[in-house]
């Protein structure tokens, strides 16, 4: 046979499966009807593993029998998208209220006058006031507890990566994404005096800072020292004899206000530095421009566990805007997925992912949602 008369044979086997696999899903969509009219779990353990076994006896090919038992798999997880659409059409929804930025009184961010914190509250709450906090987890304290409607904190940036306190203490706090702004980010290496870069003894700014300038501070042979955030450190510089000759790395508008030398700007390995703030609050709000999704899962060591999942997101249509993970701190080596995707917690797809991922995993938690940049 030749290469021609090989693929019309393969698109003529290509046709008899679609055909088989449309009768399959009919089927089970009157599976899904029994499971619905006698409140069933649409997840049935021992069924999937029999089907399996039953396939890998049927294949004859020891070398084949991973591939089948792949494919029958990714078959039955389709079935169970489906089922837990059906079941979910009539269920209701998410409880959730608007948020009310505007209304918003109590509102806080990490850091000082001058961080790149404030000036994403100011994208989101224009020029009502701000508390700052010390840490991170003040200001995700301070929202589990009442004390502050809406805490604003950074969880990505587009040279450095994530923020993975941020990302740990998401995990830890009871809290919910509720929007999500992008700020343009430019550093410069400010001082007391004007002295040239290479008198500098230390520079001081957020880890997350000293990695994006991580080229020019190589570059220059300088040495670095983490500080809690941009604007504290430059803050420290300001107060500190000019003797020491320290210097942050803070933005310009924060070291113009402090009375700092600017002596480099643009300091970044990368000419567009931007980083991704959100906004979480106590309760799930959603507001009515909001397009994605987070949650939070951890998924079993099991063989296709992962592509498993990512099966759930493509069968509905669903795009996957982020997925980070971070190790879960318990001794073990097991890791916390965190996962941003298209989507609405009304809509009945979406509805039944959440559902799904609820009844099938380990540990899930739904984190909120935003309109994604």
């Amino acid at each position: 046979m030749d290469l021609q008369e090989l693929r019309c044979g393969i698109d003529q086997i290509d046709s008899d499966i679609l055909s088989l696999f449309m009768k399959r899903m009919e089927l089970c969509k009157g599976v899904a009807d029994y499971k619905k009219e006698h409140n069933m779990p649409v997840f049935q353990g021992g069924r999937e593993q029999q089907v399996i076994d039953r396939i890998k006896a049927l294949t004859g090919d020891a070398d084949l029998e991973a591939g089948t038992a792949a494919l029958f798999t990714t078959i039955m997880d389709i079935s169970k998208i489906l089922q837990n659409r059906k079941i979910l059409a009539d269920s209701p929804a998410y409880s959730y209220t608007v948020p009310d930025l505007k209304g918003a009184r109590r509102i806080g961010a990490q850091g000082t006058t001058g961080a790149n914190s404030e000036t994403a509250a100011r994208l989101i709450f224009g020029e009502k006031p701000i508390a700052f906090y010390k840490t991170f987890e003040d200001v995700f304290a301070a929202v589990q507890s009442g004390e502050l409607d809406y805490g604003v904190l950074p969880v990505h940036n587009s040279t450095a990566g994530s923020v993975n306190s941020t990302y740990d203490l998401m995990a830890k706090y009871s809290v919910y994404t509720v929007r999500e702004v992008c700020v343009e980010i430019r550093h410069c290496l400010a001082a007391r005096e004007a002295l040239p870069v290479s008198q500098v003894t230390t520079v001081y700014s957020h880890p997350q800072a000293i990695s994006q300038c991580c080229d020019f501070l190589t570059a220059n042979g300088l040495r670095t020292a983490e500080h809690g955030n941009t604007a504290m450190a430059a803050e420290m510089v300001a107060k500190a004899p000019a003797e020491e000759r320290i210097a942050a790395i803070c933005s310009v508008e924060c070291a113009k206000r402090l009375g700092l030398n600017i002596l480099a700007e643009d300091i970044a390995d990368c000419s567009v530095n931007r980083t991704r703030f959100v906004c979480i609050a106590r309760e799930l709000q959603v507001a009515p421009e909001s397009d994605a999704v987070s949650v939070m899962l951890k998924i079993p060591h099991t063989e296709g566990s992962l592509y498993r999942l990512l099966t759930k997101f493509y069968v509905n249509g669903m795009n996957l805007l982020r997925i980070e993970s971070r190790p879960i701190k318990d001794g073990s080596f097991d890791v916390m997925f965190y996962l941003d995707f298209s989507g609405r917690p009304d809509d009945p797809s979406v509805k039944a992912v959440l559902n799904d991922l609820a009844e099938n995993l380990e540990y899930f938690r739904f984190l909120g949602t935003f309109r994604s940049e």
